[in-house]
């Protein structure tokens, strides 16, 4: 194979690869939302991932909104060493019947403030939530937050993607996961073995094109036997 192939697909590669790691990167620097057990018409655990993105300041606080149009009858804040939480209960525009529950009020923000010194530069914590019932019928709920640093900046993660674009400063959203059919799973089986069968084929597109690069040798010319004259 040509060394200047060989050079040129090396860089190929490695820009692919940090571009994703950059991608990854730039994700991952968001005040996030993730649930381990997240089902609509049930109770859950949230857990909201908050990095410190500043490389002198500290995060000293977390305020967090939770839905008014859907609320909970129940929200338990995680207790922290080195943080002081607080909870808000408003009255709401109106009444919202949650499972057997009418609710009229709801806690609306949750609010962790450090006694000590915070999240550190260029590291992360997480805080969690206790939260039920989750709404049936819903895709995603948003939880627009607020992150305050020690010199006083206060960064709002309220943004909210559109056209396809990615919002600068997204809010956290957690997708809540409908209840999977056969036929749900079914789709999923053949989408799983569709991709396995689409990697497959470009791989062996790969394998074609490298062996396709390589120097091809002249072919040799068959040796044609000599003809031995008859006797007369």
């Amino acid at each position: 194979m040509p060394k200047r192939f060989v050079l040129r697909a090396g860089a190929i590669v490695a820009a692919s690869a940090l571009v994703v790691i950059g991608a990854a990167s730039s994700a991952s620097a968001h005040v996030t939302v993730s649930s381990p057990d997240a089902k609509p018409g049930g109770y859950a655990k949230l857990v909201f991932r908050v990095p410190t993105e500043s490389d002198n300041t500290s995060t000293t606080k977390l305020v967090v909104s939770l839905p008014k149009d859907h609320p909970f009858a129940h929200v338990g804040a995680q207790v922290k060493d080195g943080w002081k939480v607080e909870k808000k209960e408003e009255k709401l525009p109106a009444a919202v019947k949650v499972g057997d529950v009418t609710l009229t009020k709801a806690i609306t923000t949750i609010t962790w403030t450090a006694t000590a010194a915070g999240i550190p530069p260029n590291d992360f914590d997480e805080f969690s939530l206790s939260v039920g019932k989750l709404p049936e019928g819903v895709d995603a709920l948003s939880f627009p937050a607020d992150q305050t640093y020690s010199d006083g900046e206060v960064v709002k993660w309220a943004d909210v993607a559109t056209d396809g674009a990615e919002a600068e400063h997204p809010a956290p959203t957690l997708k809540l996961a409908a209840a999977v059919t056969p036929v749900a799973a079914s789709t999923d089986s053949s989408d799983t073995l569709a991709r396995w069968l689409g990697g497959g084929g470009l791989l062996v597109g790969l394998l074609g094109l490298a062996f396709g690069l390589r120097p091809r040798r002249a072919a040799a010319v068959p040796a044609v036997p000599a003809v031995s004259a008859e006797k007369q």
